[in-house]
């Protein structure tokens, strides 16, 4: 699933490609807004929210989309062939003079009024990468039940929105605990470094499509322990563990990080 970073990325390519141009092509290919005809109406912008992106059209209307697992935006030059998978799975395309965009696999795709967005987004924690980024709201929201584990807490997107499942088990690691152990038992001045760790690598890597978390430039060794199941620690030499979370496969380092520990494999 695309996280905050990777939504940020794709929304500014959108909105390079759309915003200030007036729809020539406008088709919507769900059943409940496939007769929405959007041509003539000019896009004002596109903004992400957490892993959401809202497209506001002229006339009080936005078009919201979710990415979910393997949803994708495509931008080409108006005329050229679209190559982000068959035809079928196009959901969505908004096109003008200069660029047509195509939405494919998009798992939620809607038509609202713009005034409505509350009702879509509203429930969202501080955004990353949002104006309305608020540290000491999102360790408020983060501890708000400490009994909880670490790993579903950066999940809740109600707590702050943006993190998905790598940023999860890398934020884990750089604070040195398994993602099993409560937010409660966190050390003093931990969750305070967790948020502004999130904060600071999402900045990092909102303007390219590639994720990263070390400084390594060797191939394979972008992130600490996500997707490396099997493989030694980078730190520490550990074989890396995974096991699921929740209904997500958690990573990490039992040598480099405290705590309790999942059902694994390498």
């Amino acid at each position: 699933m695309p996280e905050g970073d990777t939504v940020w990325y794709e929304a500014h390519r959108l909105d390079s490609a759309l915003a200030g141009r007036v729809l020539t092509r406008s088709d919507l290919r769900v059943p409940r807004f496939a007769t929405a005809d959007l041509t003539g109406r000019r896009v004002l912008d596109v903004t992400p929210r957490g892993k959401h992106l809202l497209t506001r059209i002229e006339g009080g209307l936005t078009l919201h989309s979710h990415l979910r697992m393997d949803g994708a935006w495509r931008v080409y030059a108006t005329g050229e062939r679209p190559r982000g998978g068959p035809a079928h799975q196009i959901r969505a395309i908004l096109g003008n003079a200069e660029f047509t965009a195509y939405g494919y696999r998009l798992p939620v795709l809607e038509l609202i009024r713009t005034a409505e967005e509350a009702k879509v987004v509203g429930h969202l924690g501080p955004d990353l990468l949002g104006p309305d980024w608020d540290p000491a709201e999102a360790v408020r929201r983060l501890g708000a039940d400490p009994e909880r584990t670490l790993g579903e807490a950066l999940l809740d997107q109600r707590n702050l929105a943006g993190i998905g499942n790598v940023y999860k088990s890398e934020l884990a690691f750089l604070a040195a605990v398994t993602p099993w152990l409560p937010v409660g038992e966190l050390a003093p001045g931990v969750p305070e470094r967790l948020v502004a760790t999130a904060h600071r690598l999402l900045e990092a890597n909102k303007d390219s499509p590639g994720m990263r978390t070390t400084t390594s430039r060797r191939p394979g060794e972008r992130l600490y322990v996500y997707g490396r199941g099997g493989r030694p620690c980078a730190r520490c030499g550990t074989a890396i563990r995974k096991a699921e979370l929740g209904d997500r496969v958690t990573y990490w380092c039992p040598g480099c990080q405290k705590g309790p520990q999942g059902g694994s494999t390498p």
